[in-house]
């Protein structure tokens, strides 16, 4: 059978641009990958939800709020306090696009799905361009291998579902129409990010200065004011009208300590250029690119993340770990990519001599890399095992009745969010839950040892007997 393939040769727009890519690239061997990484990124997440190891509440964030779109309702959070709105938090209307998919399949595992499809779309969009401006298969298929096992991308998996899924591959696409010089699908892939979350309008306006530079002058300087002003309109005016204390909550990230003090912009800065955790995360994000994406313009794209994340005075920003990363793993691939075709035509023999080995140098790092990183569980038998915990906690879900009201913490959330009202623990004021349902040994800094004592300190108005206990997990019920 022929094999299926797109052309897609066409002239840069508005004047200057690189030079036209190769014709007729495959999209079979990239959808074929796509399919491996979608599979393997889905895999790693359900046992882990399966097995109740979810890292953090997020998970039953957006389930709730998914859950509410796909019922026609306000993306009401009762996670983050009773009726509180998701918009006044983060500003990720973009997610009410998987409503329809939980109207298919009305599960936390669907979001999971979706953002794993998400991300190996987004690591077949690098290779396939890689293949296209590079004119070598072989860059192609190494390329997806390199950015789909990626350190950003892994972490991200292994952080459950975050609204950063639909930047990734908005983003590659964004890349890709720039290396081939399509100013005017680089302006349509990189607007909707806007959607996405509420500082992605700070990259949108760094597309707009990549483009000014690369030749789409209106367009670029078009796109860069419109970026700012939307980043301006969505953290000045859409969240503090959605949020019940009217402000973005989020700049206390910059301008306080971990400790609750107050910190100026230099102490900050200062802060930043001490932290070893974020110069570790810089180097490997330019290091798995051979640290020759450093030559593409397109690196100015990871500056906005890479500043908020460097004045950031909360540690969980800084380093390698969650999903912070992942956004910026299509640009420096990509980058790589550029930086590649570039350095062809070098006067450095050197440099050019490195030009056509870095890709398969990476590509080999990348794959040595990732037998420490995530996805390396799916290679161990203990991953599938279902151990004593993991049918303690079912049980626990199961002592819950539907439709009831549950506060809990973060092993037991996602699993109840679906059929329950869900509050996170000591996050319920102002309501008396129906129940409590709790792992013992997560969210508090040392091991519960008297449940009802909990239950009082937690609500002192109500009474609470535990109605179920299977190791460290106990339901009590409001009596």
């Amino acid at each position: 059978m022929a094999e299926t393939t797109a052309p897609e040769t066409s002239a840069p727009e508005a004047g200057a641009g690189p030079p036209a890519p190769a014709p007729g690239v495959p999209i079979r061997p990239y959808a074929l990958l796509a399919g491996v990484l979608c599979a393997l990124y889905f895999l790693y997440s359900w046992v882990q939800y399966e097995r109740f190891r979810t890292p953090s509440w997020d998970l039953g964030i957006f389930e709730q709020s998914v859950r509410a779109y796909a019922e026609f309702r306000a993306p009401i959070v009762d996670i983050k306090g009773p009726g509180f709105l998701i918009l006044g938090d983060h500003f990720s209307p973009v997610t009410a696009l998987l409503a329809p998919l939980y109207w298919i399949w009305s599960s936390p595992l669907a979001l999971l799905f979706a953002q794993a499809a998400l991300f190996a779309a987004s690591a077949a969009i690098v290779g396939r361009t890689a293949q296209q401006v590079l004119g070598s298969r072989a860059a192609g298929i190494g390329l997806t291998v390199a950015c789909g096992l990626s350190w950003g991308l892994q972490e991200a998996v292994k952080s459950d579902f975050h609204e950063i899924a639909f930047a990734v591959p908005l983003l590659a696409l964004t890349c890709r129409a720039l290396l081939l010089g399509r100013w005017t699908s680089a302006v349509a892939w990189s607007a909707p990010l806007v959607l996405v979350k509420e500082d992605m309008g700070l990259t949108v306006a760094m597309v707009g200065a990549v483009l000014f530079l690369r030749g789409g002058r209106r367009l670029g300087a078009a796109l860069a004011g419109f970026g700012v002003a939307a980043f301006a309109l969505t953290v000045l005016v859409l969240i503090p009208a959605a949020s019940r204390v009217g402000q973005y909550d989020y700049w206390a990230k910059i301008e306080k300590s971990s400790e609750g003090a107050d910190v100026s912009f230099a102490q900050a800065l200062l802060t930043s250029l001490g932290a070893g955790e974020k110069w570790e995360m810089l180097f490997f994000l330019v290091g798995i690119t051979g640290f020759l994406a450093l030559r593409s313009p397109l690196m100015l794209l990871v500056l906005p993340t890479l500043g908020w994340r460097f004045l950031s005075q909360d540690p969980n920003h800084w380093g390698m770990l969650w999903h912070y990363s992942a956004i910026l793993m299509p640009i420096v691939f990509l980058a790589l990519v550029d930086a590649v075709r570039a350095v062809r035509g070098s006067s450095r023999g050197w440099l050019v001599s490195y030009g056509r080995v870095v890709v398969p140098v990476v590509t080999a790092v990348s794959i040595v890399l990732a037998l420490d990183l995530p996805l390396r569980e799916l290679l161990r038998p203990e991953t599938y095992r279902t151990d004593t915990r993991t049918t303690e906690a079912r049980k626990a879900v199961d002592a819950v009745p539907e439709g009831s009201s549950v506060e809990t913490n973060v092993p037991l959330m996602a699993h109840l969010t679906g059929d329950h009202t869900v509050y996170w623990v000591g996050g319920a004021q102002g309501v008396t839950p129906d129940y409590l349902a709790f792992d013992l040994d997560s969210g508090w800094s040392q091991p519960v040892s008297d449940p009802v004592g909990l239950a009082s300190s937690l609500h002192p108005g109500a009474r609470y007997e535990v109605s179920f206990q299977a190791g460290r997990f106990v339901v009590l019920r409001r009596t």
